[in-house]
C-alpha cells in the first residue's frame, strides 16, 4: 500500500504525527500540511488518495477546504473534530465529507474508517479496468452504471462521491421499497447504528441537490415520513 498516499491536514503538529505513525505502520504514505494552505498545495501536486481534515484551523477552516475540495475531486474526506454535537456533524457532511470522526478517537478505529473509505472507493473506481459489460440501472430520468461509477439525470451527467453513489444505487437497486435511515446507514456504512445520528438524511440532502431535485415536479427520491427513502419504479 505505499502507493497509497493519504493527506493529513491539522495545524495540531502532535495529533497529525500520531495519525501518521498509524497510517504508515499499515503501510500508507503520509502528507501531512498544518493550514488548508499548505494542504491544498499538497492535492494540486500529488496523487492524494484520501484526506483526514481537521475543523478548526488559522486562515481557511476544514469546512471551507472541503468545499474547495469537492469542487473538483470527488475522493474520499474524514474530518476529524473536536465538536460532537449532532449540527456539527450536518455542517461537516454537509460540506461535501464522507465520514466525520471527533476527538479524541481511537487511532485504530480511525486506521479501520480509512480502509473502509479507500475500500468503497476503489470498488466504486476500478481505474485501468478493461471490462465491456455495462451494469446500468435506467430509472425515472436517472441512469447509474455500477462499472464506471457514472449517473445522469435526464441526459446530465451528475458527479457523486462514493458514499452518495452508494445510496443512490441501494435505492434505485430496490425500486419500490422503502429503506430507514438505519438500514441505509447499515448497509451502506456496514456499520450498526448504535445511536440515532442524521448523518444518511444528510447525504440525501447532498444527493438531491446535486440532482436538482427542488427543480424537478417529479421527485426521484421520495421521503416516506416517519418511515425512510425509496425510489419508485
Amino acid at each position: 500500500m505505499s502507493d497509497i498516499n493519504i493527506l493529513v491536514v491539522d495545524d495540531d503538529k502532535e495529533i497529525a504525527e500520531l495519525i501518521e505513525i498509524y497510517l504508515v505502520s499499515d503501510g500508507y504514505k503520509v502528507w501531512k500540511a498544518y493550514n488548508a494552505k499548505e494542504g491544498l498545495e499538497i492535492l494540486d501536486n500529488q496523487n492524494i488518495a484520501l484526506v483526514l481534515l481537521d475543523i478548526m484551523m488559522p486562515g481557511m477552516d476544514g469546512l471551507e477546504m472541503c468545499k474547495k475540495i469537492r469542487t473538483c475531486n470527488n475522493i474520499p474526506i474524514i474530518i476529524l473534530s473536536a465538536r460532537s454535537n449532532d449540527l456539527d456533524k450536518i455542517l461537516g457532511l454537509g460540506s461535501g465529507a464522507d465520514d466525520y470522526v471527533t476527538k479524541p478517537f481511537n487511532p485504530l478505529e480511525l486506521t479501520a474508517r480509512v480502509k473502509a473509505q479507500l475500500r468503497r472507493f476503489t470498488q466504486l473506481n476500478p481505474g485501468g479496468s478493461t471490462a465491456e459489460q455495462q451494469n446500468e440501472i435506467i430509472l425515472r430520468g436517472l441512469v447509474i452504471n455500477k462499472d464506471n461509477h457514472k449517473v445522469s439525470v435526464y441526459g446530465e451527467e451528475v458527479k457523486l462521491t462514493p458514499i452518495e453513489f452508494e445510496i443512490l444505487y441501494l435505492l434505485a437497486s430496490n425500486p419500490g421499497k422503502v429503506f430507514s435511515t438505519d438500514e441505509i446507514f447499515e448497509q451502506v456504512w456496514n456499520e450498526k447504528v448504535y445511536e440515532a445520528n442524521n448523518t444518511v438524511m444528510v447525504h440525501i440532502r447532498r444527493l438531491r441537490g446535486k440532482m436538482k431535485e427542488d427543480q424537478r415536479p417529479q421527485k426521484i427520491i421520495t421521503t416516506v415520513w416517519g418511515v425512510g427513502y425509496k425510489i419508485e419504479r
